[in-house]
């Protein structure tokens, strides 16, 4: 096992991962920004190093710094979170080629997977579904307007080296298409570097499925049953679901042996999930694989009992999970919402500043994941997630009438958050029914609301 862990990431995370090495017993120390000099993880954690100003790039973008960090406190492995560095394969090659163990998959595998058109066709070569779509980069209109003239519109411009909803565009008609060709290169190019583009058929109220998956150097691979994702904006999650209501126990078992396939398939090891796209017809389609540890996975936590953060590192460190598939059971129901610094009546914008009061919601089946308190301010140049307010409940009604008293309890102050937001997505009737899908937030909520 690992004697100390630097972790590299900043906020709620870095907390999470601090505790749970405090539970296994290694020491930890966190890389902070001088922005986050006041932040929990650097108060909790057994040290801290400032490894530059506010800037990411400048800090926790920054690996000659983060390595250096390393190299002075004598970290053994690396922990890089989620977002920031978590896939970026360089830095995952930079960490083992200077001694230290990168808590996560193999350069080589994040750099596959983290192309979705390889990843993608990877998957297909597998014998396994994919929504239909390109099998290369799209080089400019012409070649996407001969993919969708295959298979129809609409479809869905997404970049190659992509995720959280970035350089990505529905295009609905044919009129529409250069202009949304344009802009969607140009944000992939902004957010990744490049501009690649590829096309996948667009499905209208397909529902977003994940599974969960942790995989050992034996070569034992454990899913740990699903989490909807379908409550978006502009496809970034804003709720998250275990288990979910459109899966039957057939279809559950079917899918998470097809997510365990896939992982074998890549010869995966480490924590990643396998996102499935679910249309009406409980047809189901790979999208891809992250190789990282979800900001959800707390979902799946309060459901199974298992510790995810921690099981990661001991598959890090080479030893092989205690378990085995017949020990993972569904309990109950769980729900989580992301509270974030944004302001929802005026189109979701930022929302920074001094925490002027707080207050947690407690009781039975609640869990928060937070880094804030009462008179930290929230800076401007980070991700705006303040919470993970997570439920459970050992049925889902009782698991969301919790989350209603949690986010009536849960007061933050000095700024606007997504608190009322969440309310208003709690008391709908179609969620409440179940009944919800990818673009639902749109359709549904924001039409009726706005």
């Amino acid at each position: 096992m690992f004697a100390k862990i630097l972790i590299a990431n900043r906020g709620e995370i870095a907390l999470r991962i601090v505790r749970a090495c405090k539970e296994l017993g290694i020491e930890t120390v966190v890389v902070f920004s001088k922005e986050d000099e006041h932040s929990l993880p650097v108060r909790f954690a057994d040290e801290a190093i400032c490894i530059g100003p506010r800037e990411p790039a400048e800090s926790y973008l920054n690996v000659p710094r983060i390595i250096s960090a390393a190299e002075v406190a004598g970290a053994d492995a690396i922990h890089p979170g989620y977002g920031f560095l978590a896939e970026n394969e360089q830095f995952a090659e930079i960490c083992r080629s200077s001694g230290v163990e990168f808590i996560g998959p193999h350069a080589e595998l994040i750099k596959k997977l983290g192309n979705k058109v390889e990843a993608r066709n990877t998957v297909a070569r597998a014998g396994f579904p994919i929504i239909p779509g390109s099998e290369k980069i799209i080089r400019n209109k012409r070649e996407a307007a001969q993919v969708i003239s295959q298979i129809g519109y609409p479809v869905m411009l997404k970049a190659a080296l992509g995720g959280g909803g970035r350089g990505m565009r529905v295009v609905r008609e044919e009129k529409d298409l250069g202009v949304l060709f344009d802009l969607a290169g140009q944000e992939a190019k902004a957010s990744f570097g490049k501009p690649d583009l590829y096309v996948e058929k667009y499905m209208e109220r397909a529902t977003h499925i994940e599974f969960q998956i942790l995989a050992d150097e034996s070569g034992k691979v454990l899913y740990f049953g699903e989490r909807n994702c379908s409550i978006q904006r502009r496809y970034q999650k804003l709720m998250e679901e275990s288990p979910s209501l459109v899966l039957d126990e057939s279809l559950r078992q079917e899918m998470g042996q097809v997510a365990v396939k896939v992982t074998r398939e890549l010869g995966y090891v480490g924590a990643g999930t396998v996102e499935f796209l679910l249309d009406e017809d409980k047809e189901y389609y790979c999208m891809e694989m992250n190789t990282r540890l979800q900001v959800e996975h707390p979902v799946t936590e309060m459901v199974t009992g298992k510790d995810l953060v921690k099981d990661q590192i001991v598959i890090a460190a080479g030893d092989n999970l205690p378990y085995g598939q017949e020990d993972i059971k569904l309990q109950g129901a769980a729900i989580e919402c992301r509270i974030n610094a944004e302001d929802a009546e005026k189109n979701f914008a930022s929302s920074p500043g001094k925490i002027t009061a707080f207050h947690l919601p407690g009781g039975p089946g609640i869990r928060i994941d937070t880094h804030i308190y009462s008179g930290y301010n929230i800076p401007s140049a980070y991700d705006s997630l303040l919470a993970k307010l997570i439920t459970w409940g050992e049925s889902r009604e009782e698991a969301r009438v919790r989350m209603k008293r949690a986010l009536e309890e849960f007061i933050i102050e000095g700024i606007k958050t997504t608190i009322p937001f969440h309310q208003r997505i709690i008391e709908n009737e179609h969620f409440r029914k179940g009944e919800f899908y990818i673009n639902f937030v749109e359709d549904q909520l924001m039409k009726s609301e706005v």
